[in-house]
């Protein structure tokens, strides 16, 4: 499971995948097919959003699937980009 903060063109979202990396061509056509075709992803440590997130990371983690699946944890992109400092994201992925 990876955890990650995602920026788009119209904010950062939280999203929990099962996907083994954020540049995975099958996770980037997942996004595609959200409509979101350019984006700079950050991973996170699943523990510590786990701790942040509390009960909402639990429902979430509910419904995600084994394989290739991806759900957003948090699409309020002001919590997400405060949430986290830029020391805790992972180094930047970029798709365009």
């Amino acid at each position: 499971m990876k955890a990650g903060i995602i920026f788009t063109g119209t904010g950062p979202i939280l999203v929990l995948t099962s996907y083994d990396s954020f540049d995975d061509p099958k996770f980037v056509e997942k996004l595609a097919r959200k409509g979101i075709m350019k984006f700079v992803a950050h991973e996170l440590e699943v523990d510590m959003v786990a701790k942040r997130y509390g009960q909402q990371y639990k429902i979430i983690m509910n419904d995600v699937k084994q394989e290739e699946d991806l759900r957003v944890l948090d699409y309020n992109g002001h919590n997400v980009f405060y949430n986290f400092s830029f020391s805790e994201m992972g180094p930047a992925i970029r798709h365009e």
